[in-house]
């Protein structure tokens, strides 16, 4: 699964999305971000664009659509904010992984109940 279709169906963006949805370039965007060389996840800085948080540094940035607005309305100042946010197609590929999340969860259930059970 790619990224794109990742943020999708977390209902986050992606740079390249924030890059678009706010006509900036992707260094700009990357300057915007609220970010830290030395630490995962700063706190929120209601100046800069706060991305959902990671956890590893090699997770890419990804913003919620409410984020990005707020940032485009309250710091760039842009007055007409519009972030849609679409349902992903459905792939054979999203298809499969919901399959597994629900294996998973049936398997995670059917452990619980044998702990609880002596």
């Amino acid at each position: 699964m790619d990224l794109e279709t990742l943020a999708n169906t977390q209902g986050l963006m992606t740079v390249e999305a924030v890059q678009k949805s706010l006509n900036r370039s992707r260094a700009s965007v990357y300057r915007y971000a609220n970010t830290d060389p030395g630490v995962l996840n700063p706190e929120y800085n209601p100046k800069r664009l706060n991305p959902e948080l990671r956890i590893n540094k090699d997770d890419p940035l990804l913003f919620h659509p409410n984020e990005v607005a707020r940032f485009a309305k309250d710091i760039l100042g842009i007055k007409q904010v519009t972030i849609e946010v679409q349902e992903p197609a459905q792939s054979a590929t999203l298809e499969v992984l919901r399959a597994i999340l629900a294996e998973l969860q049936s398997i995670h259930r059917l452990l619980e109940s044998s702990k609880s059970t002596p």
